[in-house]
């Protein structure tokens, strides 16, 4: 039996999209090609997508993958590797949910005791989050998340350190706007949502629907909703109006 590429993208969550470029990249190409150039996946199809989005919550890159999968022979022994990666995975999110609830409490005692929000130690918000992480979270943008991974690769820990202090030190600034009643539209947060950007287009072109969807995943994916949200509440779904007004600005 085989599945179209539309029946395999609603039941993994994968998008068409991204399916045709793991198809185009080699890494995973569909079980046969029908009339019209339609793709339609087998079982065994499905068991290596599941083995690519295993591996990808990981935080390997798609390159990293393809070498993985044409090297091993035994499917079980490969499920027993990505079974104890994500028993890894799963102590490394436990180190963060630490983390979240300590930001939680932190904020709580701020504002019990009626002092201005602070965090003192803002790296910390990133605790246990590798730069890898953040593009395992960007399925919907393949060469996007293709990047990053790459250039996470390369970091020492010091780098990936300062790139955590600057993602929470964005999301602080845009909180503080937040809180002081700017309407998404101020340029003030315009500004800020610009600077944000021109760092993600330094890594690759965002168009601007690509732009829209990366602000959507900040309500939409539970990783960074939670990121946001542990900062102040309703910041996510800020930070998407602001990316959806910026997107719809014309730009000279």
């Amino acid at each position: 039996m085989d599945w179209p590429i539309s029946e395999v993208a609603r039941m993994s969550g994968v998008t068409a999209r991204t399916l045709r470029h793991y198809d185009e990249t080699g890494l995973l190409p569909p079980a046969r090609t029908g009339a019209g150039g339609h793709r339609y996946y087998g079982e065994r199809e499905l068991l290596q997508l599941q083995q690519i989005l295993v591996l990808r919550a990981l935080g390997v890159g798609l390159p990293e993958i393809g070498r993985i999968l044409s090297e091993q022979v035994d499917e079980v022994d490969a499920l027993r590797v990505h079974h104890r990666r994500l028993l890894e995975e799963r102590n490394r999110l436990d180190a963060l949910a630490g983390t979240v609830s300590r930001t939680i409490a932190e904020l709580e005692r701020s504002r019990k005791d009626g002092n201005p929000v602070t965090i003192n130690r803002p790296e910390n918000l990133f605790e246990g989050v590798q730069p890898s992480h953040y593009a395992a979270n960007m399925r919907d943008f393949p060469e996007l998340a293709e990047e990053i991974g790459r250039r996470a690769a390369g970091m020492t820990q010091s780098e990936a350190d300062a790139g955590h202090r600057e993602r929470t030190a964005q999301m602080i600034r845009l909180a503080e706007l937040m809180a002081a009643g700017h309407p998404v539209t101020a340029d003030p947060v315009q500004a800020e949502i610009d600077a944000q950007y021109r760092a993600v287009a330094g890594l690759h072109a965002v168009s601007a629907e690509e732009y829209r969807a990366i602000g959507r995943s900040c309500v939409d994916n539970d990783a960074w909703r939670t990121a946001y949200e542990a900062i102040a509440p309703g910041l996510a779904a800020y930070q998407r109006d602001a990316i959806e007004v910026y997107a719809a600005t014309p730009r000279g």
